[in-house]
């Protein structure tokens, strides 16, 4: 491995296809694509100023690295990369990349960021953007706190645990969705999808929780959360506390301590097809 410690690096494809570096302490300014089409890259205390620096890459690990905003749409098409304790202060990073590893990270301007993304890990992320992660497969996160409307809008197979999302329209025309142990604020929750699960999750949403196909809820609570399940399709909800209101379920059971209004309108939906119960 050649080392390289702190240089300025400036121009366009300033390192372009390089192999095999341990790059520390290193500012990467004014010009694109500073290692574009590289493998096998160690960076470590590095900044990048500019955009596009790590497209078409293989093999990266990143640590302790500052992208500034100006490095916007920074890491696409990129296959196997890990980053730990870094600053992406850039938007619309990460596009059709996968084996991404995402630890003690901050992305303070993560709009449209992780699209069309596979096989992501994260733990610890601190996020604040629209659009996130959409159309991403194979998600695990732990310790994600997200701030930013249409989460995950159109992926698959995402499993996220002792989280908080601050989120309108989040994990909507989504499959296979399992949430642990979290927080989820945001009206309009989940809609149009497929197999969605919630264990021991507190949920505000105005109209959250309609239109899925298969939809579970394991000891969670719903405060504040009205006109719920409408059209869901075999719901299987234990709910601790009270439901504001559920509207025009279409088949499973209810069990909750208290619902302030059921909705049963007989020409959108069979009463005799949901089991609606309360504690109280």
């Amino acid at each position: 491995m050649k080392k390289i410690t702190g240089e300025i690096f400036e121009g366009e494809r300033a390192l372009y296809a390089s192999r095999g570096l341990d790059i520390y302490d290193t500012v990467f300014r004014n010009g694109e694509s500073h290692l574009k089409e590289s493998s096998d890259i160690r960076l470590q205390g590095c900044i990048f100023e500019w955009k596009y620096p790590l497209w078409n890459c293989k093999g990266v690990e990143v640590r302790d690295t500052t992208l500034l905003q100006s490095a916007r749409s920074g890491i696409w098409y990129t296959d196997g990369i890990s980053m730990k304790n870094c600053t992406i202060d850039a938007p619309k990073t990460f596009r059709r990349s996968g084996n991404i590893t995402l630890t003690d990270c901050t992305m303070p301007y993560a709009q449209e960021s992780l699209w069309s993304c596979s096989d992501i890990k994260i733990s610890s992320l601190c996020a604040t953007g629209d659009y996130f992660g959409k159309c991403a497969k194979r998600v695990r996160a732990e310790g994600l706190m997200l701030s930013g409307n249409y989460a995950f809008d159109g992926a698959s197979d995402i499993e996220i645990s002792s989280s908080r999302l601050i989120s309108k329209d989040a994990f909507w025309n989504c499959e296979n969705v399992t949430v642990r142990d979290s927080v989820i604020i945001g009206e309009y929750l989940a809609w149009n999808s497929k197999n969605i699960t919630f264990i021991n999750c507190t949920i505000e949403s105005n109209q959250g929780l309609c239109y899925i196909d298969g939809l579970k809820l394991v000891d969670c609570k719903l405060i504040n959360t009205d006109l719920c399940f409408e059209y869901c399709k075999d719901i299987e909800a234990t709910v601790i506390g009270n439901i504001v209101s559920v509207k025009n379920p279409a088949s499973g059971y209810i069990y909750a301590d208290s619902i302030g209004e059921i909705i049963l309108d007989q020409k959108f939906c069979n009463p005799n097809s949901t089991v609606v119960k309360t504690r109280n």
